[in-house]
């Protein structure tokens, strides 16, 4: 069993490693990481070469290009006397399609990882970033997922399948090493103007593909709150499983129109390959397994992420949104202003006629 936080002050970590470093929160929590100098050391492993301006941000971080699937992840553990591991290289997952390469990398990459810091007597803590995909989608979902609740439809391939296979490491290596301090963060759909994320591209596009007949309801989390969330678990250290997300939901008729784009409703089957026409015939750039997640959404309970992970997002679901749309990378074809005039006026029009 992950244990759970026992009150005790937490113990500022002293040898920080962060995997997945050339990814959006990898990189930038290394760079908060080494603007701490309470913090001794800061290493940075991924098998790509983050961008100059990533590596410029991280400052005195020392960074290791190595596979996490190859036992040179342990000897880097050994060398720095690391303490704290935080692997946030399945944030791959933000940007990339899944492929067999890929799942090598989440599910070997983090057998590694576990293998690594159970055999290293120095390392006291790990933190693992997973994914809200773990909860799968169907239409018997609950209102909200919360942590201790089953998937209805458990995810059979992709990305959700893959942290299933890795959380599932996470914790037997605390069942092994109980005195690993053990988190594990499930990450609602991330949002913001800076990175790049499939549902940020799905909601980029001027004529957005969406389920006939259905209203899913989506939960964001803002990419400052996803950094801060990853931070706080690093430095103060709670063991165990929390969802992160903002709170309140949109539907996905409102996160489009508020977009400023249309809505092209065709069959649910019909949606990744339209997707794929009308970005020119190119792949998909949403995750294998969102046909279910765009047909009926998902939304987190987030209790236990204040009450015990003690972690308050700056952002809800609808400022993650706003923020998206406005210092974000996306053209509108209608104002958001115009959709909100529209909406008020229905509301009116409804009101009216009760």
């Amino acid at each position: 069993m992950v244990r759970e936080f026992d009150g005790e002050e937490p113990v500022i970590p002293r040898s920080v490693l962060v995997t997945g470093a050339s990814s959006f929160l990898g990189g930038y929590l290394v760079a908060r990481l080494a603007a701490n100098p309470a913090i001794e050391r800061v290493i940075a492993v991924d098998s790509r070469i983050p961008s100059k301006d990533l590596m410029r941000r991280m400052g005195r971080a020392e960074f290791l290009r190595l596979d996490i699937r190859r036992p040179a992840i342990a000897k880097a553990i050994a060398t720095y006397d690391v303490d704290t591991v935080v692997h946030t290289a399945p944030s791959i997952m933000d940007s990339a399609e899944h492929s067999a390469a890929i799942k090598e990398l989440n599910v070997v990459g983090s057998m590694q990882v576990c293998a690594a810091c159970q055999r290293s007597p120095s390392v006291k803590r790990l933190i693992l970033r997973s994914t809200s995909m773990v909860y799968g989608a169907s239409g018997s979902d609950p209102a909200m997922f919360a942590e201790g609740t089953r998937a209805r439809r458990e995810p059979t391939g992709g990305y959700g399948r893959d942290l299933i296979d890795v959380e599932g490491y996470v914790r037997g290596l605390s069942r092994r090493r109980q005195d690993i301090d053990v988190t594990i963060l499930r990450y609602q759909s991330m949002l913001g103007p800076r990175i790049k994320t499939r549902v940020s591209s799905y909601l980029s596009m001027p004529v957005v593909p969406t389920a006939f007949g259905y209203s899913p309801r989506l939960q964001f989390l803002h990419e400052e709150d996803a950094l801060a969330a990853l931070e706080h678990a690093t430095l103060d250290s709670r063991p165990g499983t929390f969802n992160v997300a903002g709170d309140g939901v949109v539907s996905l008729a409102q996160a489009v129109n508020r977009a400023g784009h249309v809505r092209l409703p065709v069959a649910a089957s019909m949606i990744q390959p339209i997707i794929g026409v009308l970005r020119d015939g190119s792949l998909p750039t949403m995750r294998s397994g969102t046909t279910g997640y765009l047909t009926y959404g998902r939304v987190l309970d987030n209790t236990r992420m204040r009450t015990e992970f003690g972690f308050e997002p700056k952002y809800t679901t609808s400022q993650t949104l706003d923020d998206f749309v406005t210092r974000g990378k996306t053209t509108p074809l209608v104002s958001a202003a115009a959709w909100r005039d529209l909406e008020a006026r229905a509301v009116v029009a409804a009101t009216a006629l009760q």
